[in-house]
């Protein structure tokens, strides 16, 4: 190979007449040299900073987070958005008037943008003010009065923007004033305003509008007074306008007003409900409830804004501690420090163990620690994982496939790092989410539905036989525990401990719970009807049907798991895989029979879980969230008076009256309760999961000093087989020079 290449060197033009192969191989290994020492010049040079650091090197100085996201956001306008990969974005750029405190739990609600926690107020039917202790039964109507801070301002944006004269510098604009307008950063012209009263009662308002579609709208109808009124109202000014040829006109909600929403002054309103409904202030914590400034709609509402992506569901306009200055969700999103942020301080008070754990150590500092948050698109596990250990994310959580590099069972059972990530600073935290997985049963099947004593006992043996425990440890690592209801850890009315097993499908041990054995399910299984498997009226095998949406390799194991726990009690159980659009409307018509799903809470009440299971929220009947469509007269009744109580023993004793109706009928195998692992590198501090609030950013603190010199050690160039590899090609070209050396030697003696 080096012979042909100084060939062809050797025909370039210019090439020294009578000049012989030795000079191009001379040539070629002095360039060899050459080129040793540049490249060995090059790494030296570059030993400084990481060759393969995917940031700028501007950054390296920055006081910014690094994290990733797998999905782009659908919405970031709060009406509508509704997912937690949106909820990462908006709970930093959104103030509702209340938030959770970061380190108590249980979760306590404390002021966000509102002054102080607001008072509930109880009416009866002639409106007369009623004590805070008044039945439930008695209340018509709660008013709730929210005052709001003073001197909040909001982030610059261009709907705030004024010219001279006062008016709008971006108001009714022409096709022309768009036509350069790409991005928001297009609009040159800024400004701000101060926070009052009448932006929360626009988004309230909004929440009825007819072209957003909310999802908390319904919902919203039955307690809001007013709101289900006022939603048909916008209806059909909307028809109106798409009548008129104007469909897409900015719709002005100030023109209409809402009685359940009353504006007492620039920093005061009101919101009435229906009833009592001691949850609502648990909606007033979501972004839902943050104010949008009606200039805001409007800006955004201008004709042709729609069609260049310039709306409020790609560039969120708040009053938090962070902005979105890059909104690109197919490669990354950034958080920036809002300059107008009004100011908040570090917690001050916390559990017990939070002064010892470090918590406390930046108790009454201003809020937030961090200038720039940079979400990198990371649809992959394993480039997101090497990242994170190259230190250039600054958390991660724990795949399947990394969880055994990460984590190890230490010496009482609890779970730590591994050596090698303990000698890197790398800390993890668990907690066990406010979640819930489960396999459900189609209440209207003719099968496993209805309550029937067969149907029952058919339920039961299957739950005792699925078992969970064994599911946790081959496909979570045992990051989950088995649920006994359908509440979570940390919700009131979950018991821990004997008091709270299901008595159906455990006993209770000197370890703890343990799963009754298969005998109990195949005894339960032959008193349904069914004795090893076979239908005793028609003796046909008893075959059930399993709709589920899981796909790949890990899912197709994942399913045959669950087809060998029915075989142990000889049910045949047939997959029906199908995307999960296809499936939502299987269960929206009932045509599903056994499905799997699960719920994460919206705030920490057990009503939350426990209408999951309420009858009149039938999937199939009401488009409601009960997706096995049971309905139990007792567990209704049950659930409307517990509904709305605040807690107390009284409220616990229906609960667990509630739990037990459920664990008898088995109209879910209850499935697990997720744990979440996360790990953190040492220069990520004030960490505190917290599995309801999503706003806690703003605590974070970065140590960017320890982060660039740990980054440094971590990812020096291995430089040296370089300078090798070019003494190698030196030394192998070598021979070839000393043998045509010999032959041009020869051929001149001839």
């Amino acid at each position: 190979m080096i012979y042909a290449i100084a060939r062809l060197y050797r025909k370039r033009p210019g090439f020294p007449p009578g000049a012989g192969l030795r000079y191009t191989l001379r040539q070629m290994i002095a360039h060899s040299y050459r080129l040793v020492v540049l490249l060995s010049l090059l790494l030296i040079a570059g030993c400084g900073s990481p060759w393969n650091n995917p940031y700028p090197a501007s950054d390296a100085k920055g006081n910014i987070l690094y994290s990733a996201f797998a999905e782009r956001p659908k919405h970031l306008d709060p009406v509508q958005s509704y997912s937690s990969n949106e909820i990462t974005f908006t709970a930093q750029i959104y103030e509702p008037p209340l938030q959770y405190h970061y380190l108590k739990r249980p979760h306590t609600l404390i002021p966000c943008s509102a002054a102080e926690m607001p008072q509930a107020r109880y009416y009866d039917a002639h409106d007369r003010p009623l004590p805070a202790n008044a039945a439930v039964t008695a209340v018509a109507y709660t008013v709730y009065e929210i005052k709001i801070k003073r001197g909040v301002k909001y982030q610059p944006h261009p709907a705030f923007a004024r010219n001279a004269r006062g008016g709008y510098v971006y108001e009714n604009l022409a096709s022309r004033d768009l036509a350069d307008k790409n991005t928001l950063a297009d609009f040159r012209e800024q400004g701000t305003r101060e926070l009052n009263a009448r932006d929360f009662e626009y988004q309230i308002k909004r929440l009825a509008h007819p072209r957003l579609h909310s999802p908390i709208l319904g919902l919203m109808s039955d307690y809001i007074v007013g709101l289900k009124e006022y939603a048909d109202a916008l209806k059909k000014v909307n028809e109106g306008l798409a009548k008129a040829g104007n469909g897409e006109a900015w719709i002005d909600l100030r023109k209409y007003p809402l009685g359940g929403v009353e504006v007492v002054d620039d920093h005061t309103y009101r919101i009435k409900i229906k009833g009592a409904y001691p949850q609502f202030l648990y909606w007033l914590a979501m972004p839902f409830f943050a104010p949008v400034p009606a200039e805001v709609d409007r800006f955004h509402g201008e004709p042709g804004m729609a069609a260049k992506n310039l709306t409020l569901d790609w560039y969120p306009v708040g009053t938090g501690p962070y902005m979105l200055t890059e909104n690109n969700p197919n490669r990354v999103m950034v958080l920036e420090r809002n300059p107008n942020f009004h100011g908040e301080s570090f917690p001050s008070d916390g559990e017990p163990a939070d002064a010892a754990s470090g918590l406390l150590a930046d108790a009454g500092k201003p809020l937030p620690f961090i200038d720039k948050v940079v979400f990198t698109l990371e649809k992959e596990s394993i480039p997101r994982w090497n990242k994170f250990l190259q230190g250039y994310y600054d958390a991660s959580g724990i795949a399947s496939d990394t969880f055994d590099q990460a984590v190890r069972m230490g010496g009482e059972g609890e779970a730590v790092v591994t050596d090698v990530m303990r000698k890197q600073g790398i800390r993890l935290t668990t907690s066990v989410a406010v979640s819930t997985f489960y396999m459900g049963f189609n209440m209207l099947d003719a099968v496993v539905g209805g309550n029937s004593e067969r149907a029952r006992k058919l339920r039961q043996a299957i739950s005792v036989v699925v078992d969970y425990e064994e599911f946790l440890s081959i496909f979570q690592n045992g990051r989950g525990i088995p649920a006994q209801s359908p509440l979570a850890p940390g919700i009131f009315g979950f018991r821990d401990g004997k008091a709270g097993i299901n008595a159906v499908v455990y006993d209770w041990g000197a370890g703890g719970p343990r799963r009754k054995p298969v005998e109990v399910a195949k005894k339960l299984l032959a008193e349904a009807g069914y004795p090893n498997g076979i239908d005793s009226r028609t003796g046909a095998p008893l075959v059930l049907y399993f709709d589920v949406t899981a796909r790949g390799a890990e899912a197709k194991s994942m399913l045959e798991w669950y087809q060998k726990q029915f075989e142990k009690i000889n049910i045949q159980l047939q997959l029906r895989p199908t995307d999960y659009n296809r499936f939502q409307d299987k269960i929206r018509k009932g045509n599903a029979q056994i499905f799997e799903w699960g719920w994460h809470a919206d705030y920490p009440d057990p009503e939350n879980f426990l209408f999951l299971l309420h009858g009149p929220q039938s999937k199939v009947a009401s488009q409601g969230e009960n997706a096995a469509n049971y309905a139990n007269p007792e567990f209704d009744r049950l659930f409307e008076r517990m509904k709305n109580m605040q807690n107390s023993p009284e409220r616990q004793a229906i609960i667990d009256h509630m739990l037990a109706i459920l664990q008898a009928d088995a109209p879910w195998l209850w499935g697990y309760h997720p744990k979440d692992y996360a790990l953190y590198h040492a220069w990520y501090a004030n960490v505190k999961p917290n599995k309801i609030a999503y706003n806690t950013l703003k605590y974070h603190r970065i140590d960017q000093a320890l982060r660039n010199q740990m980054r440094n050690d971590w990812n020096q160039p291995l430089w040296w087989p370089l300078p090798l590899m070019g003494l190698l090609i030196a030394m192998a070209a070598l021979p070839a020079v000393l043998t045509w050396r010999r032959r041009e030697r020869g051929t001149a003696r001839a």
